[in-house]
């Protein structure tokens, strides 16, 4: 067994929110920049009942103007174990 850190999905969904406004954007903009029919993904990704893909993640990063790692939080709490 591997112990790998694990995302905490709610604190980087919080970092979601705070950097979308911070950039002055609303939810049905960021819904508009990416194409999405609906807002849902983006709430939640903010709610952390999901995450963004990796390349919505560079996307936002670039959006945002920080890096993937100033929107992602690693529970350091929480680890997740895989079988190798």
């Amino acid at each position: 067994m591997i112990t790998m850190p694990a995302i905490d999905m709610v604190a980087t969904g919080r970092n979601i929110a705070v950097l979308r406004q911070a950039a002055g954007l609303t939810v049905k903009d960021l819904q508009i920049i990416f194409g999405f029919a609906t807002p849902q993904a983006i709430y939640k990704w903010q709610h952390g009942t999901a995450m963004p893909t990796i390349d919505n993640l560079v996307a936002l990063a670039m959006i945002f103007d920080v890096t993937v790692d100033d929107i992602i939080v690693i529970d350091t709490d929480a680890r997740a174990q895989i079988s190798a």
